[in-house]
């Protein structure tokens, strides 16, 4: 077969140097993390999580038992709150300095992970300030997430200000130092928020196949990825105990965002990007805006992406085991379908209007979300936004 009219590949990739180690399996905390906080030389840790996760589970009692037995416990802080609320951050970097610590093991969702970004943010403004010379070390993170959101492998630390913006700093040293994942841990996650997490790890993997600045073994990997959650995560909501599924999501919601170097800068793809418009303005959980836009924005990729990225998405059917329609954009829009048929058959499908979005606003967001210069594409987005309301 001709190879004459595809694009050479070329590009660069690297490796996180600041993350110490992903450590994944069931009950690998018990030992994970004493082992990461020697490492890392950590003496004193403040736990961050959420009010459910502390009052409704066991879990955060089993990271502090642990935390005790290697001497590391300083105190737990459970005010973040969905989408991360800025004053929840102010209250954490108060609370780490209150009792002396020197790192943060986040343990939950999103929410805490990324509020942790932001305490360790703003802690080193504060160190910074406070001294002449030399930029202080940054404290670092041991991340425990119990969802599928893949923020523990970013360097972004989102939050949301008070004036209900999405905030975000990035830095290379905001990646957490060590990763644990233990399926044991997600048992008490609510079906809605876990599988949704799930449908969040899909839209970074899917998206990542039309992104700008995505090197070629990245993409081969999300196409991995699509497939490993299509079919686990069905395998999840027949059961939620099946710890071999739970482990296999959060190992491919690993594979969705492969730790790198340096963040990739390439713009969102659309559908994170309705769906930062969408979040916290309306409160919407972020696994749910990726059930409402996903499938509807990978379907106008058949309309407006390049004939490379085009034939990235149709190769997603070759890993789904589907049969290709004949076309190229005939399969981008039968992914599209999958996608939307997976949605249902989690039991989360999803419309604006259930989450009180004025039709009013619509204009306004898909403004927000792509501009006015490109009348065409504002005019598509708005007709998304429409079809899922």
């Amino acid at each position: 077969m001709s190879t004459a009219n595809e694009t050479v590949p070329a590009g660069s990739y690297a490796y996180v140097d600041t993350l110490k180690g992903v450590y994944y399996g069931p009950k690998c905390v018990e030992t994970a993390l004493p082992e990461l906080l020697n490492i890392l030389g950590a003496k004193r840790a403040l736990i961050v999580t959420g009010k459910s996760l502390r009052n409704k589970t066991s879990i955060v009692e089993q990271i502090e038992n642990i935390l005790k037995k290697s001497n590391a416990f300083g105190a737990t802080f459970s005010e973040i709150g969905e989408h991360t609320p800025e004053a929840g951050i102010e209250n954490g970097v108060s609370k780490f300095c209150e009792v002396d610590a020197d790192i943060i093991v986040s343990v939950g969702g999103g929410s805490p992970i990324d509020a942790s970004k932001a305490i360790i943010f703003r802690l080193q403004q504060q160190r910074a300030q406070e001294t002449s010379g030399e930029e202080p070390d940054f404290f670092r993170q041991i991340a425990i997430p119990t969802t599928l959101s893949a923020a523990e492998y970013t360097s972004g630390a989102g939050y949301t200000n008070k004036q209900g913006d999405k905030v975000l700093h990035n830095h290379q040293k905001l990646s957490p130092a060590g990763i644990i994942l233990d399926a044991e841990l997600t048992l008490s996650t609510p079906e809605q928020l876990w599988l949704s997490s799930g449908m969040r790890a899909l839209d970074h993997a899917v998206e990542n196949l039309y992104r700008p600045g995505v090197s070629l073994p990245m993409k081969k990997l999300c196409h991995a990825t699509i497939a490993d959650l299509f079919r686990f995560l069905v395998l999840s909501k027949k059961d939620s105990e099946d710890l071999v599924a739970r482990q296999r999501l959060q190992v491919a919601s690993w594979m969705s965002l492969w730790s790198r170097k340096v963040e990739m800068r390439g713009s969102l793809g659309l559908s994170h990007t309705l769906g930062h418009k969408l979040g916290a303005t309306y409160g919407i959980p972020h696994g749910i805006t990726s059930c409402l836009t996903l499938a509807p924005v990978v379907s106008l990729q058949a309309e407006i992406a390049s004939q490379e990225d085009k034939e990235y998405l149709a190769e997603a059917l070759l890993y789904l085991r589907e049969p290709s329609t004949g076309t190229v954009d005939g399969d981008v829009r039968k992914l599209s379908y999958m996608i939307t048929s997976l949605v249902q058959d989690l039991g989360l499908q999803r419309t604006l209007s259930q989450y009180g979005v004025p039709t009013a606003d619509i204009e306004q967001i898909a403004i927000r979300a792509v501009g006015q210069e490109d009348e065409e594409l504002l005019s598509k987005v708005k007709i998304i936004l429409e079809s899922i309301y």
